[in-house]
This record gives C-alpha cells, structure tokens and sequence, in this order.
C-alpha cells in the first residue's frame, strides 16, 4: 500500500484515500473475562484490581464484556458495522501463563477462531502481543524492572507468530509503553502499582528492549508481506506561554514522554537531555548494555500513534496559586509523579470542552503529532491506532443511546488526519478507541469510550449513534467537513 493523497469534494465531504483502513480496537483484559478460564493465570491487572482501593468501586476485569465466549457474535456486530480491520491485544498469560514454558493450547486455540471469524467475514486482523496484563509470575521476579521479562518477551511474540502468522498480517508488539512504565511503576495508577521513579525509568528501558527483540523474533517467522509495529501514546506537549520556563518544562515533558521511546526505537539512541535530566535517577551507562540500541531500533514497517488530547505544561507554579486542575496531567490522581526527573513541571487544562475523562477536545494536536511524526521520520507509514473520547452514555426510554458528542469529536479528529494526510503525513489508517465500552483500568465500568453501549449485567450490546455514523464513513471513506469553530 502507497500513500495516496485525499480528496476535498465541492460538497464539503472529505475523501480518504483508497485502501485507508478503517477499524476498532479493544484489549484483552479490558473485554474478555474468563481470567481463569482454559489455563490463563493472574496478570498484573487480575492483581491490581482485586487489591482494594485500586479501582473504582472495586471493578475487576472478571467478567468485562465477556467476549471470551461471546466474540463471534461481537465480530458479527464488526460486521454490521463494516468494519475493515480489528485491532486486538492477545493476553499473555491466557497463552503462556506464567510467562514461561510451552504455550497452553486452548489459549492459542482462542486466537485462531478470532482471527479465522474476523477473516470470514472480510475483517482484517491486527494483533498487539501487549497491553499492559503482564503474567503475574514474571511481576513477583521484578517485572518490567529486570532485563529477563525482555527476553521472555522475545520467546512470547515467536509463540504467537508460529501460532497465527498465517492468519494476522499486521504485529504490534507493544502499546503504550509509557503507561506500563511510568504509570505502572511511577505514579502507580496503572498495574502493578509501584511508585519508584528509578523503576520506572528501568521498566522504559527492558520494554523498549523487549519491542527490539521481539520485531527480530516476528521477523524471523512471519512472512516477509507482515507488517510489524509499535504503538506510542505520543504526547502533544505545548508551553502554557513562551517563558523560558514554560519553554523548558515542555522540553521535558518532551523527553520523559515522546523521545524516551521514539529517540531509541526510531532514531538509535536516547537523547542527551533526557539523560541528563535523570541521572540522578539512574545509571544509564549501567542500564544499557552494549548492543542493546541496535536491538532496540530495528526496522519497524508502521508507527501506531494513539491521541486523545493534548498536553498543556508550565514551570512550577507558587503553591497558593497552584489549583488542583492547574495540576492535571490527565493520568489519574497521585502523589507521586509519572514525569520522573521532571516532577516540578506544572500541567494545565486547557479552556474549551472537555470529555467525561476531564481532557480538552482538541483535534489540532492530533494533526500537529501527525506532521511531526512525518518529518521526522520520513519514509515511515503512520496509523492513528486510538482515537476517542468518554461521555456520560445512557440508554433512552426508546432502547437507543444517542451520542452526538462522540460524533462531533471523531469528525473532527477524523478532520485532522484528513488534513495531516493532505499536507504530506503518510497515514494509512484509522482505528477508533473503542469498538465497545469496557474495562476502563482504574476507572473501572465508571467511563464509557465504546461506539458499541454495553449492559454489564445483561451482556446486551447496543449500537450507539456513533457507530452507525462511523459505519457510514467505513464504507464510504467520507466525512462532512466540521463545522469552522
């Protein structure tokens, strides 16, 4: 697949390129249920969420939306919808379960019907080897900390590539590292919940290493027409003014939250300024064995870039002026600090509206990451793997959930792309966050993303007025242009 460049009709609707591909995501622990199941075992999220006080109102993934048993009946629903690809993540302790050893084979058999089903009904499948439920055994010996869970890794994505390479012809190996990292072993809002600020730094490192091992291990299997990638939650980092200070805490940010990954992964190195700004913190030379850049920045076939608002920073402020919402990062409330080395940087809400997560609805960041990500790294196709928002979703005396927020926010996110596109940003799909509510971590059932409403207690699934707007743009590759604000 080639770039094509879009089309802006006379009517107002804008064209996608042909061949743009159009899709959902979901995760594993955030629908499947069934956590102990045909041989799966406790991840670090069965763990996080049954420790009181970690999610709210003591929500586990348990249950979820029970896809494990209901997924051909929810890929029928993909169907209806004419979707054209879904994005899903394969839970690493239903098929290896203490992250060791053999593969449990009713664990793999899962994912083959799923794949084989999506494929039945003209859907292609993209797989993610991990979003964040990592086997609770390989936690208990360090986790993400220690340079072994990189290996195991390795020998995990090699499982799944022999066990589906025939059928899936799109490999993510990881999606967001920065959460599992920073908010997993930083601020602790995220599995396992740690709060060591060296750990954290330690835990970017091995999951970056682990994504290097693991693009040789897809390598090395699947056929040379699959296309293997990472997903980044890249920040759209903007001063709250041009003071030097505000200049330099978004710098930072910049560093702990973008270049940390894409500096290695990308480009064969870490920056300096991230190392300087976390010295204190740890031993880089120590943590970054000889060879391990070379590993880590093997060639990549696509960038998943996941956007959903963006980050508005400034130097610290003066504590009687220091609001709470001044202080909102958008990941969760803590004492302690995702930023490691960064602490003191101050974060703003920006003015205008906002979602049910509390984050500003602002496509432009989206188009700025996308342009950004092109010239850096010409060459290098892009997708937009999540993109979405939250609302406060319910069902109508009717039956019917109507959501003209979400419609309103996708269109104009979905505008952003079309013009990064047009102005050169080789974007080759779209995947909307998500195809149906779900687990929302540590907000647990409290935050609704899904185009799909979902009754927990019934399991009935329903259609929102967003997925039947976005089923229309799947099949015609049009959006209406926004409205001018």
């Amino acid at each position: 697949m080639t770039a094509v460049r879009p089309e802006t009709a006379s009517t107002g609707l804008l064209r996608f390129p042909p061949g743009f591909v159009w899709g959902a995501a979901t995760a594993a622990y955030q629908i499947e249920g069934a956590v102990a199941e045909d041989g799966r075992t406790p991840s670090i999220w069965d763990t996080f969420s049954h420790t009181p006080g970690r999610v709210h109102n003591g929500d586990t993934g348990d249950i979820a939306a029970d896809h494990y048993h209901r997924f051909r009946d929810d890929v029928a629903l993909m169907s209806d919808l004419g979707l054209g690809a879904y994005r899903f993540s394969v839970s690493w302790s239903r098929v290896q379960p203490t992250g060791r050893g053999p593969a449990v084979q009713r664990g793999l058999d899962f994912y083959r019907a799923l794949a084989d089903e999506l494929l039945d009904k003209g859907i292609t499948p993209v797989a993610t080897l991990y979003h964040w439920d990592l086997p609770q055994d390989l936690e208990e010996v360090g986790g993400w900390t220690v340079r072994d869970t990189a290996e195991r890794f390795a020998e995990y994505a090699a499982i799944m590539a022999s066990a589906l390479g025939d059928r899936v012809p799109y490999w993510t190996t990881l999606n967001e590292p920065w959460c599992s990292a920073f908010l997993g072993y930083g601020s602790g809002v995220h599995a396992p919940g740690r709060t060591e600020p060296d750990a954290a730094l330690k835990a970017a490192h091995h999951l970056n290493l682990a994504h290097g091992r693991a693009i040789g291990a897809l390598r090395s299997i699947l056929p040379a027409t699959a296309q293997t990638s990472i997903t980044l939650n890249l920040h759209q980092v903007r001063p709250l003014d041009q003071s030097p200070a505000a200049l330099d805490a978004a710098r930072r940010i910049d560093a702990v939250g973008n270049r940390v990954f894409t500096g290695p992964i990308l480009h064969g190195g870490y920056p300096a300024d991230l190392l300087e700004d976390t010295a204190h913190l740890v031993d880089w030379q120590a943590l970054v064995h000889d060879g391990d850049l070379a590993e880590i920045s093997r060639p990549i076939d696509l960038l998943g870039i996941n956007y959903y608002t963006p980050t508005v920073v400034s130097g610290p402020l003066p504590v009687q002026d220091g609001a709470d919402a001044t202080r909102f990062d958008g990941h969760g409330a803590s004492a302690h600090s995702p930023w490691p080395g960064s602490e003191q940087v101050a974060f703003h809400l920006p003015p205008g509206e906002t979602t049910a997560m509390s984050w500003a609805v602002d496509a432009s960041g989206l188009y700025d990451l996308l342009r950004r990500m092109a010239e850096e790294n010409p060459g290098l196709p892009l997708m937009v793997t999540e993109n979405g928002a939250a609302f406060d979703d319910y069902v109508s005396p009717e039956g019917t959930v109507n959501d003209p927020r979400r419609i309103d926010y996708l269109r104009g996110h979905l505008a952003a792309v079309h013009r990064a596109i047009a102005d050169g940003a080789d974007v080759r799909g779209y995947f909307l966050w998500s195809l149906m509510d779900n687990f929302e971590w540590s907000y647990g059932y409290s935050k609704r993303f899904g185009a799909v409403y979902v009754d927990y207690a019934t399991q009935t699934r329903i259609p929102k007025s967003s997925a039947h707007w976005y089923a229309q743009v799947a099949r015609t590759g049009e959006i209406t242009e926004p409205d001018a604000p």
